[in-house]
């Protein structure tokens, strides 16, 4: 599965883009955030506070109830702003 990060995420993991092999046991957006804080420093610095990151599953938006089987691309970046 391809994860994204995008603006601070990104800073934060370090990295812009990775292919994971997810364990079976994670399966919505909310496992798989805290699979990744688990990870490592980055990570769990990343997703500190889960309830302001956002995800797109596929280039749509989910909630973090979202399930991610059969998932191709999962990106998280934090709330957006207008302006």
């Amino acid at each position: 599965m391809k994860l994204r990060y995008f603006a601070w995420v990104r800073e934060r993991v370090g990295i812009p883009e990775e292919n994971v092999d997810v364990p079976a046991e994670v399966k919505t957006v909310a496992d798989l955030i805290g699979w990744l804080s688990a990870r490592g420093e980055e990570y769990a610095y990343a997703f500190e506070n889960p309830k302001v990151i956002r995800a797109a599953i596929d280039r749509h938006h989910v909630q973090p109830q979202a399930h991610i089987a059969n998932a191709g691309e999962i990106a998280f970046f934090p709330p957006m702003t207008g302006g």
